[in-house]
Formats: C-alpha cells, structure tokens, sequence
C-alpha cells in the first residue's frame, strides 16, 4: 500500500512537471496525453480500492475481536502442556485403556519440577485436579505451570499419555496473525483448544485414585 501511494504520489509529479516544462511549440500529441491521464487514473483507482480493501479488513477483524470476547467466562479445554492455575485449582483429563500406573510432573515457568504424582488410573476416562499444593506442602500462586504425564509397563518402559487441560477464559488476545486464549497466565493457540463450555469443565467419567490407596 506504502509503495503504491508512494508511485501514485511520484507519477503525479511527473505528469505535473511534464505539462509545466513541455515545449509551446511541440505540445504532447493528444494520444500521449490521453493515455498518460488513463495511467494516472488507474493508479488512483487501485489506491482507492487499496484503502477500501484495507477498512474492510479492520471491520471484518473488530468483527472477530467483539465475538471471541464473548468467550470470556467460558471453560476452555485445550490440548497443551500449559496447565492453568486458577483460585488455586487445575484440572487435567486423559484416558487409559485400562488400569495403569501413572506419573504426573508439573514444573514451573523456570522449569523447576514443583509436584510430582503417583495415581492408578482407571480404565477410560480419567481427570486430576491439582490444588496448588508443591511437593513441600506450599501452597503455590495462580500461574502458569507445565504438565507432563507418562504410564509405564511391567518392564519399567515409559510412554507419554496424552492429556488436555481446562480452565477460565479470561481474555482473547491476538499477535502476529494467530489467536490466543487467555487462562489467567496462561497463553494458548486457539487452535489447540477443542471446546468451549459455559460451566466448569467436568466429566461422568472414573477420576484417577493415588496408587497408595
């Protein structure tokens, strides 16, 4: 758009210094003039509609920016290591497909493992929810804090389960043409949730028991 203005802005000078210096006694024929004035109206169009495009694109995005706002409120749950602490609760879901041990770490923004779990899962759906609560008994901020989760077999072989967490979203923010969603601290693609509830995030479903129990 810059460039473009700025060709539309040179050309006028020209064409204005041309008719100023042209020689009285050899004037520009008038097939020249004409298609030099054609030039110059094209340009001036594509500039117009330029501008034009540019305003309907900001509509178009307030647009967007006033509807994802409604989504403040809402539960989002998400696929992400990002765990959201939130009045001193986060909630995890994941599922098993049968009873099976499972490890649960948590680190803090530094990478500082904070909490460590050991459950049994049951078989299907499973949630967790933790209290804020370090390893030490302290009772930890509302942040943004990092979950992984892993099951191991008979012969000590680690594998990743994967899991999604949920929590308040608490503002809807954009940069560098992706959309994020806020959870208190916490940052994620919008891409990488998968839904929106009206209520906290819950489920029917057997929620891990502590393999001590």
């Amino acid at each position: 758009m810059a460039s473009l203005s700025s060709n539309y802005s040179t050309f006028l000078t020209l064409l204005t210094t041309q008719l100023k210096n042209q020689d009285p006694s050899s004037p520009m024929s008038s097939d020249s003039f004409t298609s030099e004035l054609a030039q110059f109206a094209g340009v001036e169009q594509q500039v117009q509609t330029n501008t034009n495009l540019q305003t309907l694109i900001d509509l178009t995005q307030d647009g967007q920016e006033s509807s994802n706002l409604s989504l403040v409120g809402e539960t989002a749950i998400a696929t992400t290591s990002e765990l959201p602490l939130q009045s001193g609760a986060a909630n995890v879901s994941f599922t098993t497909t049968s009873a099976e041990p499972i490890a649960i770490a948590i680190t803090n923004s530094a990478g500082t493992l904070v909490k460590t779990e050991e459950l049994t899962s049951a078989a299907g759906s499973n949630t967790w929810t933790w209290d804020g609560v370090d390893n030490s008994g302290n009772q930890l901020s509302d942040g943004s804090y990092n979950i992984a989760i892993e099951t191991s077999d008979s012969a000590g072989n680690t594998t990743a389960v994967p899991f999604t967490v949920s929590g308040k979203v608490t503002g809807v923010t954009s940069g560098d043409g992706v959309i994020y969603v806020d959870m208190g601290a916490s940052q994620v693609d919008m891409s990488k949730v998968s839904s929106f509830s009206g209520t906290s995030a819950s489920s029917s479903a057997s929620s891990a028991t502590s393999s001590g129990a």
